[in-house]
């Protein structure tokens, strides 16, 4: 891409019977040409000093030289070369008035001075051309120095419009070449929409590049766009296909819900129910206002039921109220057993009680667990129970204790025995290893009676 050029602005006319060098320094800047009537009359005399009029031809002197200037004609012969002579001395001094402005371009001055020079090489004028010569010699440094100047600072201006472009398309690359995962596509798009804004304005604003280096940077901006442009559209292919599949699994879902909440059967449909969460969770996330019409007709369906399952179950609750009174009299019954003092009795009386616990029937869920709970305490009681008078009483383990315990004292009588000949020989290591032994043996010797008596 590249900015087009303004259009001219149109200058205004020469003066009428203007020199050449005049009309060249007036299409660069269109100033009013002084005419010799604005010129001081002792001016217009002492420039007609240089000139001479022989054999009508015009001659001025020009330092050491003297050149033909043109014809004499008329009654002044001399006026229309002074009139020239000021012109040109005024083309001078107005292109030095606009390298005091700075309204030049380089290609500005280096015309000016071309056109200035080549017409103080052999001018046809009269006046005192040596000194316009040295007027016009140090407005051309100035001219030369401004010209530097101007050309550095546009170069300073170009390599800021590279820098910006290359700022850009740099930018864009790097949202181009992130892979996927790491795209944020609604940010991405409008970052790559004010970066071209960004070109634009970088046209308008900022100083002219080369063409070509323009062109290979626009490319590669145009690259970066047209290739995450691609993936975009490629990204949101697959997501539309995605949220179809999506979509197509969720709406059978709904469908075996719908089905599913007329139903009675509770327990088994409850647990169809979770396994339909469970599938709508491996589903995925799809369309989000697909995704979430389709969820509120599965929850309507999965409420539908609950709600009709717990209205049934409240009834039957309500129903199975009377049952709990009698199973609390059981269970207290149960509980009077304790503590036991004569195993046979409780365990008739636990029977019994258990008999009229299982006679009482159903009573509502929020009672279950709690009566359960007391009765199942009695029971755990009456278990102990038997189990300690078994243990008490069996012969094998009183042999094995009997056993142990005989061996025991045995090796006590040994170590109390290591234990004197330690503290006749004051070896304190010893002492010591033969207390821990001891103290070890007469726990175990102490729990092995208790098992035995």
């Amino acid at each position: 891409m590249s900015t087009p050029k303004p259009k001219p602005i149109p200058k205004p006319a020469p003066p009428k019977g203007a020199s050449p060098a005049v009309i060249a320094a007036h299409a660069t800047h269109p100033v009013k040409v002084p005419v010799a009537a604005d010129v001081p009359e002792a001016d217009l005399k002492a420039a007609e000093a240089f000139g001479s009029v022989a054999d009508d031809v015009v001659t001025v002197a020009d330092g050491d030289t003297t050149h033909e200037v043109g014809p004499a004609t008329g009654d002044e012969p001399l006026a229309p070369y002074v009139k020239a002579y000021f012109e040109l001395q005024a083309s001078v001094d107005r292109f030095h008035a606009r390298l005091e402005s700075a309204e030049l371009s380089p290609k500005d001055i280096d015309e000016s001075l071309a056109t200035l020079t080549a017409a103080l090489n052999e001018p046809k004028v009269v006046g005192d051309l040596p000194a316009l010569r040295e007027r016009f010699a140090k407005v051309e440094s100035e001219a030369t120095e401004a010209r530097e100047r101007l050309q550095e600072e546009r170069r300073v201006a170009r390599a800021e419009a590279v820098e910006k472009r290359e700022s850009i398309v740099a930018r864009a690359e790097e949202i181009a070449a992130r892979d996927e995962s790491s795209v944020h596509w609604k940010n991405d798009t409008a970052t790559l929409r004010a970066l071209l804004d960004e070109w634009k304005e970088a046209q308008r604003g900022l100083a002219r590049i080369p063409k070509d280096a323009e062109k290979a940077m626009w490319k590669r901006f145009t690259t970066a766009r047209s290739s995450f442009e691609k993936a975009r559209k490629h990204h949101f292919s697959e997501l539309d296909k995605s949220n179809a599949d999506v979509a197509g699994r969720k709406e059978d879902l709904v469908a075996q819900a719908e089905r599913l909440a007329e139903s009675t059967d509770w327990d088994r449909t409850a647990r169809a129910f979770r396994d339909l969460m469970g599938e709508w969770k491996q589903a995925g996330r799809g369309r989000r206002s697909v995704d979430d019409a389709l969820w509120k007709r599965f929850q309507t369906a999965q409420d539908a039921f609950f709600d009709a399952r717990r209205s049934a179950s409240d009834a039957e609750d309500e129903a199975l109220a009377e049952n709990v009174a009698p199973k609390e009299a059981a269970i207290a019954e149960a509980e009077s057993v304790l503590p036991i003092t004569d195993l046979n009795a409780a365990k008739q009386a636990l029977r019994a009680a258990q008999d009229k616990f299982e006679a009482a029937g159903r009573v509502p869920r929020g009672d279950v667990a709690r009566l359960n709970k007391r009765m199942s305490a009695v029971e755990q009681a009456v278990r102990d129970a038997e189990d300690k008078a078994w243990n008490s009483r069996n012969p094998e383990i009183e042999a094995r204790a009997t056993g142990a315990a005989a061996q025991l004292l045995s090796a006590i009588a040994d170590l109390e025995a290591d234990l004197e000949a330690a503290k006749d020989k004051g070896d304190k290591r010893k002492i010591k290893e033969a207390e821990e032994a001891l103290k070890a043996r007469r726990a175990w010797l102490e729990q092995i009676q208790g098992v035995v008596s």
